[in-house]
């Protein structure tokens, strides 16, 4: 038996607007777009992918799973994802040499040192 990992599936209140979202902030392309979800990918063709689904109950403390990026340059990439919108969020994590920031929709991420320096 084989799997192939399709998608991260999450859960949206306005899933067209957070998808445009994760796709520019990801250099991504939308693949599906309906009006209860919408899908992005690194490119039409390729795998996993994001797909954000129209649900009627907003986010509820902190996330049980969340993405880490590897950036080449942590701080410029953090003040990028700030101009488009993310926060920054405290979830008891403490001083560490990762970012936790949020899409506009209070999802937690993770952006991790320097690409060049680990």
């Amino acid at each position: 038996m084989a799997l192939e990992w399709e998608q991260v599936v999450v859960d949206a209140a306005d899933p067209q607007t957070l998808a445009h979202w994760w796709a520019e902030a990801l250099g991504w392309t939308v693949v599906g777009a309906e009006p209860e979800e919408y899908e992005i990918r690194p490119a039409p063709d390729r795998l996993p992918g994001l797909l954000f689904l129209r649900v009627p109950e907003a986010k509820g403390g902190k996330n049980r799973l969340h993405l880490d990026f590897r950036p080449d340059d942590q701080r410029a990439e953090v003040e990028r994802l700030l101009a488009l919108g993310a926060r920054h969020a405290d979830i008891g994590q403490g001083e560490q040499r990762w970012v936790v920031l949020a899409d506009p929709e209070g999802n937690e991420f993770c952006v991790l040192g320097d690409r060049l320096a680990t």
